[in-house]
Parts: structure tokens; sequence; C-alpha cells
């Protein structure tokens, strides 16, 4: 009988803490949703770094391979130690990634924009790639904290190869590298509408002063206002004739 009292009692209690847990569980599941939405915002918020362009990202994967090519030299090469002729080292290290048809003065495509057959000329890195990456490194260099005076990457030898490439580069493949000229900014739309007006003022001017001139010359026309109030032309004649006198009158 114990044992069967003991097993009636048990049961009452886990009834009556379902019954317990049932009734309170709304209540617990919105305080528990309470307490992580407060959690969630007192949680600080991280900085979203912001997108690079285009420029810069290539700008920063040029600085990273040029740093590897410093620590792979032999010996190795600190950035304070750099000088234009380890940047001509890194150009000339560059030509073997080269996709650019160079050929020799030997070859008989020389100087062919589009040679008809293939040749054994090598591949090196094209003038504008290896201009446009000095430019990038430049500016790199300077914003990791070096400074102007002391860039390689604006070596005077480092100009020199690079127009030496341009040259050579345009001499075998046949192309001519020019600048492109700059197209000048257009005036606002109010300066062009009053500059339009001020011509079409200044030829109607110059017109109308030209008419009434060739008129008072032939002698016909509206007439000119000469300076002292006289009109010419084919009504200030009239006029004249008009109030002209006969001779017969003025001999009595």
């Amino acid at each position: 009988m114990s044992a069967a009292a003991a097993a009636a009692a048990a049961a009452v209690v886990v009834s009556r803490s379902r019954s317990s847990n049932s009734s309170s569980s709304p209540e617990t599941t919105t305080y528990h949703h309470l307490q992580h939405h407060q959690a969630f915002m007192a949680a600080p918020s991280l900085p979203v770094a912001p997108q690079l362009s285009r420029y810069e990202s290539q700008k920063r994967r040029d600085w990273i391979t040029f740093g590897q090519y410093l620590k792979n030299h032999r010996p190795p090469l600190t950035l304070s130690r750099c000088s234009g002729a380890h940047v001509l080292e890194f150009l000339r290290y560059l030509d073997q990634f080269g996709k650019t048809k160079v050929h020799g003065s030997a070859c008989p495509f020389y100087g062919y924009p589009n040679p008809p057959a293939p040749c054994p000329c090598p591949l090196k890195q094209a003038w504008g790639s290896l201009d446009a990456l000095i430019g990038r490194l430049r500016a790199a260099f300077e914003e990791n904290g070096g400074l102007p005076e002391t860039n390689p990457f604006g070596a005077r030898a480092v100009r020199l190869y690079l127009r030496e490439v341009r040259d050579t580069q345009a001499k075998a493949r046949g192309i001519a590298y020019e600048k492109k000229k700059r197209k000048k900014p257009l005036p606002p739309q109010g300066t062009q509408l009053l500059q339009h007006e001020q011509r079409g003022q200044r030829g109607n001017f110059v017109s109308g002063y030209g008419g009434a001139e060739a008129g008072a010359a032939l002698g016909v026309g509206g007439g000119s206002a000469q300076p002292n109030g006289v009109m010419l032309g084919g009504a200030s004649s009239t006029a004249a004739r008009g109030s002209m006198m006969p001779l017969s009158v003025l001999n009595y």
C-alpha cells in the first residue's frame, strides 16, 4: 500500500507541474522574446567597410605583389632600400607574364600591326600596362608613408625605361601611341544662349548700318541721319526739290 500511495502522490505532483507550465507558457515565451530583442538592440553594430573601387582594388593587389617580390629577392630587400634600379628589375621580371607579341628587328613581321602568320618573337608586357602599373605603385608608395622625394617609382631611370619601351613597341608592332586630347568643357546653357543673342544683335547692327550707308551712297532708300540733321536719300531729295523756287519768280 505504501508503494501505491507513493506512486499516486508522484502522479499528482507531475500533473500539477504540467498544468502550471501550460498555464504560464505564454507569459514565459513573451518574456524570453523581450529579453532577446533587448539583447539584440544593445549589441554594438559592426562598421560596414566601404566597397573599394576597381582602381583601389587593383592598386592594393599591385602593392602586395611588389611586396612579395621584395621578400623573394636575393638578397631580400626592404622598401626603404628599394631604388629605381630595383623597380626596373621588377618590370623586366613581369615580362615573362606578358601577352603582347613584340617583334624583333630581324622578324619579317616587324612593323606589322596584324601579322598574317605566327613568329617566334617573345611575349612581353604592353607599354600601357606597365605605365598604369607604375602610376598605381607610385601612389601606393606615398599612401603607405613614403616621401615623394624618395619614391623609387618616380625615378628618372624608370621614366626613361617606359619611354624606351613605348617607342620600341610602337615600331615593332606598327602602332603609334598618341596622347588623347582632352575635350574642352562646354559652357553652361545660359552662357551659350547669351553669346548667341549677342552675336545676333551684332549681326543685325552691322547689316542695318551697311544697308543705310549703301542707300545713302546710291541716293535711294529710307536715307540716313547725318550729324547736322540733314536727311540724305530719296525722301530728302524730294523735299529739297519741292522747296526750291523757280528762277522766273526772282527775275522781275
